[in-house]
């Protein structure tokens, strides 16, 4: 009797750990690639060309480094974007830089070009004429 109570006990250990090892584990799920195919685009770069008439606050290039820099009644949004400051016609030239090297935007984008010349396009607003009808405060 002593023979058949060891094994008894064996046998029921052995279907335990076989229960235990079909039902508790479980496959983990794998990671899948190409997964993001319909990302929409940003539609970053120039919004307005060359000559455009635009009122102030319209936004002239979208970018996500400085390709492009602000000129006359431009400004640098802080996100990059470029912006009219007021109303008139934009003007892109082709410049050599004098760029503020304290500015953040600058150091990470042409921190390694500090001491050399190069030319960067510039979006310029050269606002609307104003008007010439002026009387003397004397004659009033």
């Amino acid at each position: 009797m002593n023979l058949v109570t060891p094994r008894t006990n064996f046998l029921a250990a052995a279907q335990w750990i076989q229960k235990g090892v079909r039902y508790a584990s479980k496959k983990t799920g794998g990671s899948t690639k190409n997964t993001s195919t319909k990302v929409r685009p940003k539609h970053r770069g120039w919004k307005v060309q060359d000559g455009c008439e635009v009122s102030a606050g319209t936004i002239l290039v979208l970018q996500r480094n400085l390709r492009f820099h602000p000129g006359l009644n431009a400004g640098l949004g802080k996100n990059g974007t470029i912006f009219a400051i007021t109303p008139g016609q934009v003007r892109i030239t082709c410049e050599k830089v004098d760029l503020d090297w304290d500015h953040t935007w600058v150091q990470r984008c042409h921190g390694h070009r500090k001491g050399v010349e190069f030319y960067k396009k510039y979006f310029n607003v050269i606002p609307e004429p104003q008007h010439q009808n002026f009387k003397l405060v004397d004659e009033i």
